[in-house]
C-alpha cells in the first residue's frame, strides 16, 4: 500500500514546497491539496464535518498553484487535488491547468474531483446545487475530449463548445488518473461510469468493506475490470490495525490528514506518520 499526506495549503501554514520536500524525504508517495475558491460570508449550508467551519477553508491557496510549487520542489512525489471542485470551474481552463501541471511535473499528477457540499459557494459560480453532479460529469467528459483529441468539441446541457485547439496535452496517457471523492452508492456508480479511481473519506466509511464489494460488483456489471479502479482512502486512520484492515479490504493508498499549521507543528507529525508507514512495510 502507498501512503500519502493531505493538508489544506493555507496561507498561514507550512509552505507547499517545504511540505512537499519533507514528504518526499520521509518516503511518502503523494501529497494532496483540497480547494475552495472562497467561502460565502453568509453561511447557510451546514459543514458536514461539524458545527464550526475551520478557517483554512477560506485561507487556502489555489490547488494548482500550490501543487506546482510542490512538484517543482521534488523529484518523485506524486501531487494530487484532493479534491478539485470541478463543478465551480471552467472546463477549458481547468483542462489546460491539469495538462500543464502533469507536463511540468513529469507525469506525477493525480486528479481527485468531487461534487462539493457548499450550495451558496456553487451558486456564486453560477451552478445550482441540484445540478452539481450533472456539471461534474459534463465538465469532466469535456476535459477528456480536450486532453485526448486534436480538435475537441463537446455538446452537453451545461457545457458546450465547438472545435477547439488546446495544448499541452497531459504527459500521462490518455490523461492523469481521475479519482472521485464520495461515500455513497451514487458516487460509486459515477466512479464506474467515468473515473479511474475511488476516493472515499475514512471517517465516513464505517462499512468500507461492503462499500468496496459494491464498487467491484458495479464494475463487473458495467463490463469493467474491478482491478482497473484504484482505491485511495482519504483521512486514513494512522493506526496499524486499521491500515491492515484497509489492505484486506482492497485499499491501495492510505492518505493521512494533517492540520493547517506551521512547520514546527507539522514536521513532528510527519515523522510520526513516517514511522508508522515504515513499520507497516
Amino acid at each position: 500500500m502507498d501512503f500519502g499526506i493531505v493538508m489544506f495549503p493555507a496561507d498561514y501554514a507550512i509552505r507547499p514546497d517545504e511540505l512537499a520536500r519533507a514528504c518526499e524525504e520521509r518516503g511518502f508517495e503523494s501529497l494532496w491539496f483540497p480547494e475552495h475558491t472562497h467561502i460565502p460570508a453568509e453561511r447557510r449550508t451546514p459543514w458536514p464535518g461539524g458545527a464550526s467551519l475551520p478557517k483554512e477553508y477560506w485561507h487556502t491557496h489555489d490547488p494548482f498553484v500550490a501543487l506546482m510549487a510542490a512538484a517543482a520542489a521534488t523529484q518523485r512525489l506524486r501531487v494530487g487535488t484532493g479534491i478539485c471542485l470541478v463543478v465551480e470551474r471552467d472546463p477549458i481552463t481547468t483542462a489546460k491547468e491539469v495538462a500543464s501541471l502533469d507536463q511540468l511535473s513529469n507525469g506525477r499528477f493525480l486528479f481527485g474531483i468531487g461534487g462539493g457540499w457548499n450550495a451558496e459557494e456553487m451558486e456564486n459560480h453560477g451552478v445550482p446545487f441540484e445540478k452539481r453532479w450533472q456539471a461534474v460529469r459534463e465538465k469532466l467528459l469535456a476535459m477528456k475530449r480536450i486532453w485526448t483529441e486534436e480538435e475537441a468539441s463537446y455538446q452537453g446541457e451545461l457545457v458546450r463548445f465547438e472545435r477547439i485547439w488546446s495544448w499541452p496535452k497531459p504527459m500521462q496517457k490518455p490523461h492523469p488518473p481521475v479519482l472521485l471523492g464520495g461515500n455513497t452508492p451514487g458516487a460509486r456508480r459515477k466512479v464506474v461510469e467515468y473515473c479511474d479511481g475511488y476516493l472515499p473519506i475514512a471517517p465516513l466509511s464505517p462499512r468500507l468493506e461492503d462499500d468496496l464489494v459494491d464498487l467491484r460488483r458495479r464494475a463487473e456489471r458495467a463490463g469493467r475490470d474491478p482491478e482497473s479502479i484504484s482505491v485511495s482512502l482519504y483521512g486514513a486512520a494512522p493506526d496499524k490495525a486499521q491500515l491492515e484492515r484497509y489492505v484486506r479490504a482492497g485499499v491501495q493508498r492510505a492518505i493521512f490528514a494533517l492540520p493547517s499549521e506551521g512547520r514546527d507543528a507539522i514536521l513532528p507529525r510527519l515523522d510520526q506518520h513516517a514511522e508508522l508507514m515504515r513499520s507497516f512495510a
